[in-house]
């Protein structure tokens, strides 16, 4: 850090890359939209270097698109994806949620009772972001009690997209309820010492994500990408 506070080298370059995926994953910054890099570069007070090394992490991602000849602009929801990266993470946290089943203290499910409650809270309050970052918690804290906290690690990596298209399922009316619902008999089977119940519930709730695609798509078509159908 340089003594006025502004961050420099590598250092800029993780710090904007950090903020700005937060801000793509969150929808603050919405598909389709431009990024300016003078405007990123003049923000953080540094050179466009950095703000290009962040950018071209997040393309890496499919999280922007960078066109030479007309700027660089917020990717849409490559909707065709979403599909089979639910389905990785599906197998993965059925996994996870029989292995929590067999493995948890009871610190461990008081702690998942808290995390719940922490969603009620949110939900009461309409905090669509404190909602979205204890569903989070949830969810790691499941793979953390199976033993096996890579797992949760490695969800991370492959469901941005989900994550994006996660926030437009929030804003509907019931929905926050709805997950909380779909949570409970999860952590109920993990209480119960119950794999099957667990693995069982867990499978159920993610493939709602998968039932709720068509619907959020047909609410939000500027969100997501539109294949070219073949003549």
């Amino acid at each position: 850090m340089r003594r006025n506070g502004r961050p420099r080298g590598a250092t800029a370059a993780s710090r904007i890359y950090t903020d700005l995926r937060a801000e793509l994953v969150s929808l603050v910054r919405r598909p389709g939209e431009p990024i300016s890099e003078a405007q990123i570069a003049t923000a953080y007070g540094v050179s466009r270097t950095p703000v290009r090394e962040a950018i071209l992490k997040l393309s890496d991602e499919g999280l922007v698109e960078i066109f030479p000849q007309s700027g660089i602009f917020v990717s849409r929801i490559p909707v065709a994806a979403l599909p089979e990266t639910i389905i990785i993470r599906k197998a993965l946290e059925e996994t996870t949620a029989r292995m929590a089943a067999e493995r948890a203290t009871s610190s461990q499910i008081l702690n998942l009772h808290a995390t719940i409650e922490r969603q009620r809270d949110a939900c009461a309050a309409k905090d669509r972001e404190a909602f979205h970052q204890a569903d989070e918690m949830f969810h790691a804290s499941i793979a953390e009690v199976a033993g096996y906290p890579g797992i949760w690690k490695l969800i991370l990596q492959v469901k941005v997209h989900v994550d994006r298209y996660r926030r437009l399922t929030l804003p509907q009316i019931g929905r926050m309820s709805e997950v909380i619902a779909e949570h409970e008999p999860i952590l109920a089977g993990i209480e119960r010492r119950n794999p099957a119940s667990a693995r069982s519930a867990m499978a159920s709730h993610l493939e709602r994500l998968l039932d709720d695609i068509s619907e959020i798509q047909t609410l939000n078509p500027e969100y997501f990408d539109q294949p070219t159908k073949e003549l």
